[in-house]
């Protein structure tokens, strides 16, 4: 991302997000967006050639007059909080460095995020969806049509084995997988580590793609290695590949095309809870560091069961 401003302390905040915070090139990019719009609106044409923005002279009624016309402009309330968390962490970074001495976002109060339950695939639809990319690929013609179906196979099975993000599954080298153990070693955000676990038909399509990797000659010189590849330039497979095929997969199989890998991590979370796992345990797979990010499900979990029950019990309605 290059900026188009020369504010030095902007170029050092957004180096501290990607080397000290670890933050995801989604989240990046938010933030990224979400500094641009405020300096833009705040110093307009001046801030390109500025070699220092006038930070300082931010206080807290300017950070309000800034919300609040956020909020006249219809911003959802979802975007309005990230807008806020946004430009705190930037205040708080220049805290942090001794470049400022107040932070004007500290205690502004934006809007309560929106509680949305999240798309969940029932159990048919997932099975379903796991076993398309074998079935598009086979149709196709092409030389590595049977990597190409065994890698995404593979992604897509530990994502919903594991209730990974769909970066987390990305950046997995051949050193974090643990076979005989079934488990999956994951640097999640903050460079938190936890343990994901495999399923029998994880380890399966895990097995054959890197026996396909092997018939088609792209064996891995170190550990570090990334497991999943791009086929054109046998660099690491980025995001927005796997979202792309995934559009194919989906409308091969006839799937709503909404579906998203994530909506495989809501599944993941969903599912433990139908069968009776604890709420903690799934704090803990997920790597959710609060467990209000986790008790989401839990509301799912109650609407499938009273569903069930609207169903199956003879005196549920009248």
């Amino acid at each position: 991302m290059d900026l188009p401003f020369k504010d030095k302390t902007l170029l050092a905040f957004f180096k501290y997000l990607k080397t000290e915070k670890n933050f995801s090139i989604h989240t990046q990019k938010a933030y990224f967006f979400d500094i641009i719009e405020f300096i833009t609106q705040t110093w307009g044409d001046e801030a390109i050639e500025a070699q220092s923005l006038a930070w300082n002279a931010i206080d807290k009624n300017k950070a309000k007059n800034y919300i609040f016309s956020l909020q006249e402009n219809d911003t959802s309330k979802n975007t309005l909080l990230r807008k806020c968390s946004s430009l705190r962490s930037l205040y708080n970074f220049f805290l942090k460095e001794e470049l400022h001495n107040n932070n004007p976002f500290q205690d502004i109060k934006a809007a309560k995020k929106d509680k949305t339950l999240p798309l969940i695939l029932s159990r048919e639809d997932i099975s379903t969806l796991l076993s398309s990319p074998s079935s598009y690929w086979a149709q196709k013609k092409g030389k590595n049509n049977d990597l190409l179906a065994a890698r995404d196979t593979a992604i897509l099975e530990i994502i919903y084995s594991g209730g990974l993000r769909i970066q987390e599954a990305l950046d997995i080298s051949f050193d974090q997988i643990n076979l005989e153990e079934s488990t999956l070693r994951i640097l999640g955000k903050g460079k938190k580590q936890r343990i994901a676990y495999l399923g029998e038909p994880a380890k399966k399509a895990l097995a054959n793609y890197s026996s396909c990797r092997k018939n088609a000659e792209l064996n891995w010189t170190s550990q570090q290695d990334p497991v999943f590849i791009n086929l054109k330039d046998f660099k690491k497979l980025n995001a927005r590949s796997i979202q792309r095929n995934l559009k194919n997969y989906l409308a091969f199989c006839q799937l709503p095309p909404d579906i998203t890998p994530h909506k495989l991590r809501h599944s993941f979370a969903t599912h433990l809870l139908d069968a009776g796992a604890d709420l903690r345990s799934v704090q803990e797979l997920l790597g959710h560091e609060n467990l209000s990010t986790t008790q989401i499900y839990t509301h799912i979990s109650t609407d499938r069961l009273l569903e069930a029950y609207d169903k199956a019990h003879p005196h549920a309605q009248t």
